[in-house]
């Protein structure tokens, strides 16, 4: 039986949230400023170099430099929303004093202790004690906020609204009592009291009902229902995809509204609204088992260079703002894929049917347009409502063999009808590829995997995700969309998501270059000031090829901040671009959908006034709550691989392999396969070694001087995979 002690805390608050300011203790741990545009920054320096107690927004804007009155106004709407600044009745502003108390969620628990992420800043440590009854998802108020070398720490003032987290786990049940193992954050057991079991039996993974014990402690749970055994990878992914909150039902009147929209036709209206583009030599590119294809492209050469269509499905036109299927699209904000089945951000009879650029049917499409010199430079583009006929439904693998010269001849015929347009869009590919590489684009090394399963489900082989020829041709060609996209808007001042990577923060790149520095490997580009994507670029090319590759891509990823979306225009660091956004995918994003929309109406004619008033607050609510349903489906498919790795690894206990350490912890090493599958190994199961850590990258032994390294390959036996949670065990091969 495991260990079922809960968190020790009091018994659980209730209250309205209520801020309070004053001088913060000199020991105190207040947050940094949550600014973070330079409008809102220049406001806030002229706020301080006024005093701060009191000034007029007419003046405040002339202080602060910034001419543009709607850019003026929406920084200071957006720093009295961050609670930075107040404006009172009479338009005068004054800055927030920083507060002793802030507002946070609590994300994790463990036995003795929580943390809590706030708004902005780094996670706060809350000692058991002081939960004060608070659970995993409660939003709370902390005060007593102190400085520690570890981090910030805080106590729970009060809960302000508790979470409504869906959680999961799996049962145990021995001879002294059962107990449920929480999946996520929650890291240790809930006991099961009397008549709460629900039939569950040992090792089914479920739906749990946290309960509080007579002291208001949680260390208990009910079973609210059984997925299933936890021992298939297939039950698992069920169960994850109701932890996260990722919705699988399309509500009747989506459906319905979808039936209706599955009739609908290409009528000889649409077709004089609309660019011609049937005679095109226009093709789609994807795997062979794809049925939502959104994207099909033509290419021609030209005196000066070349011209590009990206022709995406017009899914605006179908899904209107308001109705169900918009709605609905917006709360699921992206497809998710999972090994054993895909959950469409559209239902299947817009996703696979009438939205699909199948081959030999009229479609409706929104194509960018865009010319080329022969540098790849972007010398011209226009956005405009098409229709196409697609004359090649294009598979990745067969293009691929076209490129390397080892086409059969029945894919040559079949491709003969877009022959020529397909091999200009590879040449233009090409050359927009090394402009990429002299700009200075990251060029990562991707880790997915392919999961092969059984006619039962199972998974029975793991397969490096791997991009050929074709696969690159067509993301080249979707990255010159998207910059196509971002330009239109910005050339338009109109309201837009964009898709944003930020510079990674200076003290991140400190640590790494620290961390490439123990493993030798070279990175003095990184310890300027502000090191370039070119810079971070030349780091990975020294690696390529070598047993570090891997470790230094993780590194490196680790290190960036995560893409958004965002209705600024921030940049793209990683693919060193100052404009980019995601305009190609709109069947699987709704990103994709919202500036769909907005282009439409520019497309259309429409007034940019109109447009701004339109989508100014659509653009800022569509970027948020897309980057949030980003990070749930990403969360939800890496959870549900991890289980179908352990899944397949549980049938290959014994067998010995050579891997790379990817990870050094107090307690042991994590090792990287050449598939992917990442396995832990306890320092106690090497025998006759006192281990020293060098609290990073290296343990090493007193008696022998063996080290274990991060980067260092070294030889394992797998020795156990638990499903359930998708944890992988290895043992060294000489102990």
């Amino acid at each position: 039986m495991k260990n079922n002690k809960g968190p020790q805390r009091g018994r659980r608050g209730f209250g309205e949230p209520r801020r309070t300011f004053g001088s913060p203790d000199q020991d105190a741990y207040t947050l940094p400023s949550a600014a973070s545009t330079p409008e809102e920054l220049l406001i806030l320096g002229a706020l301080k170099r006024c005093g701060g107690d009191g000034v007029p927004s007419k003046s405040l804007q002339r202080e602060s430099g910034i001419r543009d009155k709607d850019s003026f106004y929406e920084a200071l709407k957006s720093l009295e929303a961050l609670r930075e600044v107040t404006i009172d009745k009479d338009h005068w502003v004054k800055l927030v004093p920083p507060s002793r108390e802030i507002e946070a969620q609590i994300v994790s628990l463990s036995a003795r202790f929580g943390f809590a992420k706030p708004r902005i800043g780094e996670d706060i440590f809350i000692p058991g004690r002081d939960l004060n009854g608070a659970f995993l998802g409660d939003k709370v108020i902390l005060f007593d906020l102190q400085k520690r070398d570890k981090g910030p720490s805080g106590k729970v003032k009060r809960i302000v609204e508790h979470g409504e987290n869906k959680l999961t786990g799996t049962v145990h049940i021995d001879e002294h009592g059962s107990v449920i193992t929480p999946d996520g954050p929650i890291r240790y057991d809930l006991e099961i009291p009397s008549g709460k079991l629900g039939g569950a039996k040992d090792g089914d993974k479920v739906l749990m009902e946290p309960i509080q014990d007579y002291r208001g402690d949680w260390t208990q749970a009910g079973v609210k229902y059984i997925f299933g055994t936890g021992d298939r990878a297939r039950v698992c992914a069920d169960a994850i995809i109701e932890r996260c909150g990722i919705p699988t039902q399309f509500p009747p009147a989506v459906m319905a509204q979808a039936e209706d929209i599955s009739h609908m036709t290409v009528t000889p209206e649409d077709m004089a609204e609309r660019l011609d583009l049937r005679d095109e030599p226009i093709f789609t590119i994807d795997s062979a088992d794809a049925k939502d294809l959104d994207d099909a492209v033509s290419a021609h050469k030209t005196v000066n260079g070349y011209t590009l269509g990206v022709h995406i499905a017009d899914v605006s036109h179908y899904v209107k703002a308001g109705t169900p299927i918009d709605n609905e699209a917006f709360i699921r904000g992206t497809s998710v894929y999972f090994a054993d089945r895909v959950i469409p951000m559209l239902p299947e009879a817009l996703s696979n049917g009438v939205c699909s650029l199948n081959a030999g049917m009229e479609k409706l499409t929104f194509s960018a347009l865009m010319d080329f010199d022969f540098d790849g430079n972007m010398t011209g583009y226009r956005f405009e409502k098409t229709v196409i006929n697609s004359k090649v439904r294009g598979v990745y693998s067969e293009v691929n063999k076209i490129f390397q010269g080892t086409a059969m001849p029945d894919i040559l015929e079949k491709y003969s009808p877009v022959m020529d347009s397909l091999m200009t869009a590879k040449e233009l590919a090409d050359i927009l590829r090394n402009s990429g590489k002299s700009r200075g684009q990251m060029d990562l090394t991707s880790d997915e995997t392919k999961f092969v399963l059984n006619e039962d489900g199972v998974c029975i082989d793991l397969l490096p995700r791997t991009q050929g020829i074709s696969e690159e041709l067509i993301e080249q060609l979707m990255v010159a969309a998207n910059c196509a996209a971002a330009k239109a808007s910005l050339d338009a001042e109109i309201p837009f998501l964009y898709r944003v990577h930020e510079k990674p923060n200076p003290d991140r790149v400190y640590e790494l270059c620290d961390l490439f520095d123990r493993l030798g490997v070279k990175c003095s580009e990184l310890k300027k000031g502000t090191p370039s994507t070119k810079d971070f670029a030349e780091v990975l090319d020294r690696v390529r090829g070598t047993s570090k590759e891997s470790l230094v891509n993780q590194r490196i990823l680790r290190t960036m901040d995560k893409a958004r979306y965002d209705h600024r225009e921030l940049g793209h660091f990683g693919l060193a671009l100052g404009e980019y956004s995601h305009f190609t995918s709109p069947i699987r994003r709704y990103p994709d959908t919202s500036i769909h929309r907005i282009l439409s109406d520019l497309v259309r004619g429409e007034d940019k006034g109109s447009i701004r008033k339109k989508y100014r607050t659509f653009a800022e609510e569509s970027a948020v709550e897309s980057s949030k349903n980003e990070v749930r489906a990403v969360t939800g498919e890496r959870d549900a691989e991890d289980c179908y790795m352990a899944e397949y690894m549980r049938a290959h206990l014994g067998e010995h392999h050579t891997g790379v350490i990817n990870g050094v912890t107090p307690k042991g090493i994590f090792v990287k396969l050449e598939n992917n599958a990442e396995g832990f190994i306890s320092l106690s199961d090497f025998e006759n070694c006192d281990f020293e850590f060098d609290g990073e990258i290296c343990h090493k032994c007193r008696r022998s001087g063996k080290t274990l390294m991060m980067g260092q390959e070294l030889g394992i036996i797998i020795a156990g995979a638990d499903v359930a949670t998708g944890r992988i065990d290895f043992m060294p091969e000489e102990p």
